[in-house]
């Protein structure tokens, strides 16, 4: 069901990039090199991932006779405190009796299905799907409708991947949205936690999880460093 708006909590000045949700989902020491750090170190992933980005990221639309296809339309979440971009909404004319909205100088039903385009291959957890349900409560706020489904268009393969908004992965994507403002009121980094999927990522040299991991901090380090001292180690 599409949000009430009794259920509204954060006023403008509160909203976070929504993308961020993707990056917290893969790893909450990512998001916070990232947003609270301002660390960026592009590879060649994230390098081919923003060429891909850049294709579509282009404000307008285009039209058919049952399509409408909306780029970089702006999208935010009062409710969520989220704010950001959509790679593509499409619209499609909705035919019969179902749930849509209007849109200007169009006459009919028009059902939004956003679609979020990446680099690369499906990824084994669900961030992505995550970003990508986030942006369909933004439009189920905006629109007060139901937006079931959207994809995921993956680089690689060169294909669509479809994605039901299920109350499993909306309850996900909300649970994510307040851990954000939580992790961004602390305004700490998080602790490293090595795992394989660390290879992958541009921010690996920064991180250093094998070294900062395992409850290992510099306050430790120097502790340890005196105590040998002192033990004429």
């Amino acid at each position: 069901m599409a949000m009430q708006s009794s259920e509204i909590l954060f006023s403008e000045s509160d909203l976070l990039p929504l993308s961020a949700l993707q990056h917290l989902a893969f790893c909450e020491r990512q998001w916070g090199l990232i947003h609270l750090e301002q660390i960026w170190e592009e590879n060649r992933l994230t390098a081919e991932g923003r060429i891909e980005h850049d294709r579509v990221d282009s404000d307008g639309t285009e039209s058919r006779r049952t399509l409408r296809t909306a780029f970089g339309l702006k999208l935010r979440s009062l409710r969520l405190g989220l704010s950001g971009k959509a790679d593509v909404v499409e619209f499609h004319l909705v035919e019969g009796a179902g749930d849509g909205v209007h849109l200007e100088d169009v006459g009919g039903r028009w059902l939004p299905f956003p679609v979020e385009h990446k680099h690369g291959r499906p990824k084994p957890d669900i961030c992505d799907e995550v970003q990508l349900c986030a942006q369909a409560l933004c439009l189920e706020e905006m629109l007060g409708i139901t937006v079931p489904a959207g994809a995921l268009f993956y680089g690689k393969p060169r294909r669509r991947l479809d994605v039901a908004f299920t109350e499993e992965l909306r309850r996900e994507t909300e649970a994510l949205a307040a851990r954000l403002h939580e992790l961004t009121r602390a305004a700490v980094t998080p602790t490293a936690k090595y795992e394989k999927k660390c290879e992958s990522c541009s921010l690996l040299w920064h991180c250093m999880p094998k070294t900062t991991g395992r409850n290992r901090s510099a306050n430790a380090y120097l502790a340890r460093a005196v105590a040998d001292e002192l033990n004429g180690e």
